[in-house]
């Protein structure tokens, strides 16, 4: 994922508001994840030709190190040798100074901003920052309770209803009789099924029956 123009001209536009406001023309740069130069901007045109080159210089530097150049000055002053070595490496693309941040978009960065120019300490990181926000506006966190529960309750097939126990028509076995519940588990039959000698199913009910008919032999 990296920045598309029309998210760049509006962090540029947002950080030229924020320059006016403060009366300090600034050069801005705005570059994709991959350090390659989106938008540029030089307010103070034709003058402050050094600002530009600076200013894409620490866009990338924010882009390389995925935080703000102020960070990587603030750790990068104790290692010698370090600025020269990266600036050589990167043909002029790395700086140690305020004014380059990171884009990022739900934690991932897109792209960087670099600011030079400002008249005043602090400058370039509050121009930077007012682009900045423009992002937060644009890409508001999610919500823990708009996310898709992994199991959907509602697909869940209907549990069946457990019938509730009659205590009154259980039938009650006396000293662990067994007959009378091998009796209870037997379905309850009316007066005139226990006449018919055949059940649902057409079949004989019992051998004895069978053998006092004998027409029904085979």
């Amino acid at each position: 994922m990296s920045i598309s123009v029309e998210m760049a001209r509006r962090i540029l536009e947002a950080s030229k508001k924020r320059a006016r406001e403060l009366r300090s023309p600034v050069s801005i740069a705005i570059v994709d994840a991959g350090g390659h130069l989106v938008l540029f901007e030089r307010m103070m045109a034709p003058y402050g030709w050094a600002t530009g080159n600076i200013s894409l210089a620490k866009a990338n530097t924010a882009v390389m190190f995925n935080q703000s150049t102020d960070a990587v000055a603030q750790w990068g002053n104790s290692i010698p040798g370090f600025a020269s070595s990266l600036a050589a490496m990167t043909e002029g693309k790395f700086i140690m100074a305020a004014g380059g941040w990171p884009i990022r978009v739900n934690g991932t960065t897109i792209g960087g901003i670099g600011v030079s120019g400002g008249n005043a300490p602090g400058r370039d990181d509050e121009i930077a920052r007012a682009g900045l926000a423009v992002v937060e506006s644009m890409s508001p966190p999610a919500s823990v309770a708009n996310r898709q529960p992994y199991y959907d309750e509602r697909a869940a097939p209907p549990v069946p209803a457990v019938p509730a126990y009659n205590e009154a028509a259980a039938p009650q076995a006396a000293n662990g009789d067994r007959q009378s519940l091998q009796d209870a588990a037997q379905p309850q039959r009316s007066p005139a099924e226990q006449d018919d000698p055949y059940n649902a199913y057409g079949s004989h009910t019992s051998t004895q029956y069978i053998e006092d008919r004998p027409g029904d032999r085979l």
